[in-house]
């Protein structure tokens, strides 16, 4: 019987590899060889993402698969490189990071011409590990898997996951010692605003200028015979990561390591750490027990935003003009442009959320109102959006949501004020509330959800990893055989915080 590295895998042999970041110069990364896992074992695999590279579920089937995805085998055509780059972490600069526990395997071009770089997280050390470590446990991999998806399901940028693989007879000591496991992620790109810092820092234009055009011609390419392309690029990046964090805050999403080293170029959600979703509504939570000074609660995410891009922009200088006070001055302009593109999708999405056909200004007073009124009762934030497509436009009946209020008396007054608003709109009850239910997720990956799924994983049981990743891949539908799932938590385990290697 032929041995795994030997053996062939016909589905992942027939990829095309168009490896177009290990093309770039060394500088950029290091290639290294992925560290090979104890008995690996398939966890979970989700055919949504494997369809992305044109593989189908049956890829499972063969053992080889399994080798592949743990980083126990390297497929011809597969270049594997650990990127280096650079951030700034709870605001201080650090001059050199890297994928310290992940490696990319290659990148991969599917029948539709789209291309996907395929990284497997926990594979291993490489130049860049911190404590020449490299692996990942299978707690932590669990919550990147399913909160990818989950944020796909609604419709945020996001890398994307292909599979778990979890060996338990490798230990991997955080702070406990735990199970060794592997993420295969997916994206078009995993460059980020480090990347540009790094060679930034070190004064290595014409690097950074490789680099810019790289991304440029592989995801701007609309971009790329413009004479300003370089200031077009930056713009656009800055109206995606506008865009990203008024989606996030939409849906009550905390990132929790808000770092420039895991933002994306392509405003992606990258590098989920310490996440959550917030359960009772609360204008400052933070999930991060390190973040005790709060500098990426929910209600700092624009603001921060703002502050990376400003170091991206800060970085790729050189890029926008030879003399300096004058790619300065661009610089400035084009940073100008993110509050108000932040402002705008914030308004869009709240008014779809309230039920409004045509969202403006003079709408900014019920909206703040609502949430002030959600703040101060410490409603819970995903039932009570969800629970507003309820109410009707004329009448004085109470909605159900009305009992998850605790200041009754302020939802009474802003419940007037809503209907007096709704009853602008020539519309019926019925049609606005099937555009709220498509905009006020009913699911979302609470955290005691997660850890349950990860509880029973632990106890060898990948079942519930499975059930949440069907159920939130369709969050704005109606699933009555899981309504537990959009319930609240118990109280118990309303306050999870948790760590950078949770």
């Amino acid at each position: 019987m032929s041995s795994p590295e030997s053996r062939p895998c016909p589905m992942l042999e027939g990829l095309h590899y168009d490896n177009r970041f290990a093309a770039l110069p060394e500088s950029y990364y290091a290639r290294v060889q992925p560290t090979p896992l104890v008995e690996p074992r398939l966890a979970s695999f989700n055919p949504d993402a494997a369809a992305l590279l044109d593989l189908d579920a049956g890829v499972t089937e063969d053992p080889a698969f399994v080798e592949v995805m743990a980083g126990n085998r390297v497929l011809p055509g597969m270049d594997p490189v650990a990127a280096v780059y650079a951030g700034h972490q709870f605001g201080v600069f650090v001059p050199q990071l890297g994928d310290g526990r992940a490696i990319l395997l290659g990148q991969v071009c599917n029948r539709a011409g789209e291309h996907w770089e395929v990284q497997i997280k926990g594979a291993g050390p490489t130049p860049y590990s911190r404590f020449a470590d490299g692996r990942a446990v299978l707690r932590s991999t669990i919550r990147e898997y399913l909160a990818s998806e989950a944020l796909h399901g609604l419709c945020i940028p996001t890398t994307r996951a292909l599979s778990i693989v979890v060996a338990p007879l490798e230990d991997v000591y955080r702070e406990t010692v735990e199970s060794a496991a592997v993420l295969c992620r997916l994206a078009p790109s995993h460059v980020r605003f480090g990347s540009f810092e790094y060679f930034y820092c070190r004064r290595e234009h014409d690097r950074l200028k490789l680099l810019a055009d790289h991304v440029i011609n592989g995801h701007f390419a609309d971009l790329a015979d413009r004479p300003d392309k370089y200031a077009a690029w930056l713009t656009e990046v800055l109206e995606r990561t506008a865009r990203l964090m008024a989606q996030w805050q939409s849906v009550g999403f905390v990132h929790g390591v808000m770092n420039t080293d895991n933002f994306s170029v392509l405003g992606l959600t990258l590098d989920y750490g310490p996440y959550g979703f917030m359960d009772a509504f609360d204008a400052h939570r933070v999930f991060n027990h390190t973040d005790e000074g709060g500098r990426y609660a929910w209600d700092q995410q624009p603001q921060v935003g703002h502050w990376n891009v400003s170091r991206l922009l800060q970085a790729s200088l050189p890029l926008l003009d030879k003399v300096p006070e004058k790619a300065l001055e661009i610089a400035n302009g084009i940073l100008g442009c993110y509050l108000p593109a932040h402002a705008k999708a914030m308004l869009g999405l709240w008014g779809g959320k309230l039920g409004l056909r045509e969202v403006s200004d003079d709408d900014r007073d019920l909206i703040d109102a609502w949430l002030s009124l959600l703040d101060r009762s410490k409603a819970d934030f995903t039932r009570c959006f969800r629970g507003l497509s309820q109410v009707a436009a004329a009448g004085d009946s109470a909605p159900p949501i009305r009992n998850e209020i605790a200041d009754i008396a302020g939802f009474d007054s802003w419940l007037g004020d809503y209907r007096q608003r709704l009853q602008q709109q020539a519309e019926g009850d019925v049609e606005r509330a099937t555009r709220m239910n498509a905009a006020n997720p009913k699911y979302v990956l609470r955290n005691h959800l997660a850890q349950h799924a990860i509880e029973r994983a632990q106890a060898d049981d990948f079942s519930e990893i499975e059930t949440l990743r069907l159920l939130l891949s369709r969050p704005f539908d109606e699933q009555p055989e899981y309504d537990a799932y959009a319930e609240e938590p118990p109280e118990a385990l309303r306050h999870l915080e948790l760590s950078c290697s949770s």
